[in-house]
């Protein structure tokens, strides 16, 4: 097995062993945001919440508009795109890390490091808790033979000093600020330096300049917009007053046809949020975005000034949606739209920026990368190699894009038209049949309708089959 070594040495490296040449060697940067909607991007259409440096890489890039995470809270969706398996696959449908299941098999970044890459994190990768983790400053679920070096990034979360409120489950508003997975905002006292985020992007810029001169896996993890809503006050001045922020359309008797399994864990109902403390989550959420987005913009500044923005593929995405009030949902964990699409871009240096509307999961990113930095793939991955889209967005790679909400044994079938949705696996949980033409917005549950029922059926079929699939593999 040869080694990269080095900075890259022309356009063509040539294989010791086979003497056959070999696409140059990139730089891989990969950012990756916690909780985030591709709806709060402006490059994704928010006219409210400017992300203007998440923006300069889709002006180089491709931004996929149709790309899935594998499941619909960390953990899972953590584990998948890293290890290049589906949960179901590796079992791991929790918090933990997939390497007792996957064996000596590399994980993504690992593979990278085996040929002589650099590899390293900053923050949030695997999966890694917070607030708590982040508290901790602990390594959460990590796995540590996937790097060369790994670096935490501890913040005071919920505990920053500034003007908090909690907003779940405190209708006479006399609840302390709180810890805990909580809609809290906190608008910050102090610089960006102070929180989590802040020490990340120093942290990813400081190791862009020390390692320019061989190439690298570098991730980069932003705990951001997860609640806590803490970020310096600063960014909290756009969205005020709260007031302003324009809610989901809300329709009546929207939850009268979805399966108990269906509705979301948090909710406006369950959290006791009123329309005043609704619109500020919302307004806490895209000052986080907008911190966030601060912070990447520092990363890729470093990566610029290193001379490096022709030398490295750049990828930011999140580990799953969120909700901010549709359908009276808010957080993770759903299967609808919101919770299970991410946000999604590609940048690889020499080619067009372009916004490709066919599917992509997060697991293909592992394979792809791969393939995209000369080297081959493990045979195992269960990812596609969706490069193609990269020279042509309108080329296909997946018919549709499979998602699970392990905690609710739901299951997420999603196509061209229609989005299938069923909790348990023979069904007894209830189902959801969404027409994504008529109905983008989930509103009308077709699964009980006569007309729809041949539709049902051959959606559960091809759902049986795609689950039979994930799980036939040698692991």
């Amino acid at each position: 097995m040869i080694r990269f070594v080095a900075p890259l040495i022309g356009s063509l490296l040539v294989l010791a062993v086979t003497g056959r040449a070999q696409s140059p060697a990139y730089n891989v940067l990969f950012i990756i945001s916690d909780d985030l909607t591709a709806t709060a991007l402006s490059c994704y259409g928010n006219q409210v919440c400017r992300t203007p440096n998440i923006d300069a890489i889709a002006d180089r890039g491709t931004r996929f508009t149709r790309a899935y995470c594998q499941g619909t809270y960390c953990g899972p969706s953590r584990a998948s795109f890293m290890s290049g398996y589906y949960p179901h696959a590796t079992g791991v449908l929790g918090y933990k890390n997939p390497r007792p299941q996957i064996g000596d098999r590399p994980t993504w970044s690992e593979h990278f490091k085996d040929h002589g890459y650099y590899a390293a994190r900053v923050s949030k990768i695997f999966h890694m808790g917070v607030p708590g983790g982040i508290e901790a400053g602990g390594d959460g679920a990590d796995d540590e033979r996937s790097w060369s070096e790994r670096f935490n990034s501890p913040g005071p979360e919920w505990k920053a000093a500034g003007d908090g409120e909690t907003l779940e489950n405190n209708p006479d508003g006399t609840k302390p600020v709180v810890g805990g997975n909580t809609f809290v905002v906190v608008e910050a006292d102090g610089d960006d330096l102070v929180h989590s985020d802040g020490k990340t992007a120093a942290k990813a810029v400081e190791l862009i300049h020390q390692h320019k001169d061989e190439p690298f896996w570098l991730g980069v993890g932003f705990v951001r917009p997860h609640v806590p809503f803490v970020a310096p006050r600063d960014y909290f001045e756009p969205f005020l007053p709260y007031s302003k922020m324009v809610l989901p359309k809300k329709l009546p008797g929207d939850w009268d046809d979805i399966p108990k399994p269906g509705i979301n864990y948090k909710t406006s109902r369950n959290m006791k949020m009123d329309i005043r403390r609704q619109k500020k989550a919302v307004g806490g959420y895209y000052a986080s975005v907008a911190f966030m987005d601060a912070q990447v913009g520092k990363v890729m500044g470093a990566l610029r000034d290193a001379g490096l923005e022709d030398r490295t593929i750049v990828i930011f995405t999140s580990d799953h949606g969120y909700h901010l009030g549709e359908h009276d949902f808010w957080a993770k964990v759903s299967l609808r739209d919101e919770s299970a699409g991410v946000p999604l871009i590609i940048s690889v240096p020499g080619k067009q920026p372009a916004v490709c509307h066919s599917f992509v999961e997060l697991l293909d990113l592992y394979p792809t990368v791969s393939k995209l930095c000369g080297l081959e793939p493990p045979a195992h991955l269960q990812g596609k190699d969706i490069s193609e889209m990269l020279d042509d967005p309108r080329a296909e790679v997946r018919q549709a894009a499979f998602s699970v909400a392990p905690s609710r044994k739901g299951l997420l079938l999603r196509d061209e038209r229609w989005a299938y949705i069923q909790y348990n696996e023979d069904a007894s949980g209830g189902m959801e049949l969404f027409d994504m033409r008529e109905d983008p917005q989930q509103f009308h549950n077709l699964a009980d309708s006569p007309e729809h029922q041949s539709t049902v059926k051959r959606m559960r079929k091809a759902l049986a089959a795609k689950l039979a699939e994930v799980r036939d593999n040698d692991l």
